[in-house]
């Protein structure tokens, strides 16, 4: 049985004979007439009783007309769902983002996605590391993802497009060092206390990066929660290195943003799995340069 079977015997019970539902249908009545007996095959009963040119339903004809409407009311639904998806008039995105992405260059990158289809949701997952990002998207977890990276960007399991680069700045409390300071040298760091991430973050790797240098300091707090930078700085438990995404955020919580010389950038990516996307994807991915020049990075 299939459900161009049953939408031939709604045909006939509606149009009230084989040959005005042929010629409703564009079929052929020996055409109509030979689906319908399969359809009758399957069921293993007879759904009319053929009385001349008359066809007139049997008990079973009755019985099988309302489950008959509601599979096919049903496919009809299903059809619509995915024409809506695929024109983009429903659906949902999954996007999965390193925490501080997902600060920025995510939100301007969803504001502009949503600027042109506002029917399609976005769903952000959670991921630490950049390696959380590539295998969540490698396993389908996630269609999409957002990651940065201190060196090249993973591309042997999924796609990479390249968004840009952010900077590694200096987040320091209203009255705490460096006062009256734009820049600060990462010698400078020598010393302080700092914040740090857990490994496999951008901002661990420029921390351990400092230790190897022989730039000593004191970690005052490693966190996995990236909520907690600001409010561990503010509470003067550190300073923290994190990328520019947070200079905005920060500033308006009443933190100072000092940029880091030499300067220190992270790659930032769009990774996709290979193979087939959503329509919603593709259209996430070409929405891109244009909204995301201007778009800040991550750690």
């Amino acid at each position: 049985m299939d459900v161009r079977q049953l939408e031939y015997f709604l045909a006939i019970v509606d149009h009230g004979g084989f040959n005005r539902a042929a010629t409703a249908l564009y079929l052929s009545q020996p055409s109509l007439s030979q689906a319908v007996r399969a359809l009758e095959r399957d069921l293993g009963s007879d759904l009319f009783h053929r009385i001349g040119r008359r066809a007139v339903l049997t008990e079973a004809g009755r019985a099988l007309i309302e489950p008959a409407r509601a599979a096919v009311r049903g496919l009809e639904t299903a059809r619509a769902s995915v024409e809506a998806v695929r024109e983009l008039r429903s659906g949902r995105l999954d996007v999965a983002a390193m925490p501080s992405q997902a600060v920025e260059p995510l939100t301007t990158m969803i504001r502009s996605f949503h600027a042109r289809h506002p029917d399609v949701s976005v769903s952000i997952k959670a991921a630490f590391t950049a390696r959380d990002v590539v295998d969540m998207v490698r396993t389908g977890a996630a269609e999409l993802g957002l990651l940065a990276a201190s060196g090249p960007l993973p591309d042997k399991e999924v796609v990479v497009h390249p968004v840009g680069e952010q900077r590694f700045v200096l987040v320091v409390p209203p009255d705490g060092p460096f006062a009256s300071r734009t820049a600060v040298t990462c010698e400078e760091l020598a010393g302080q206390r700092l914040i740090v991430g857990q490994r496999g973050t951008g901002m661990r790797a420029y921390a351990d990066g400092l230790l190897e240098r022989g730039i000593a300091f004191k970690v005052a707090a490693e966190t996995e929660h990236r909520v907690a930078i600001l409010p561990l700085v503010l509470a003067g438990v550190g300073l923290a290195v994190v990328t520019d995404s947070w200079r905005t955020t920060a500033e308006r919580v009443g933190a100072r943003v000092l940029d880091i010389e030499p300067e220190t950038r992270l790659g930032i990516a769009l990774v996709s799995r290979r193979g087939l996307l959503s329509p919603a994807a593709e259209a996430f991915l070409a929405d891109g340069p244009g909204a995301r020049d201007d778009s800040r990075g991550d750690d």
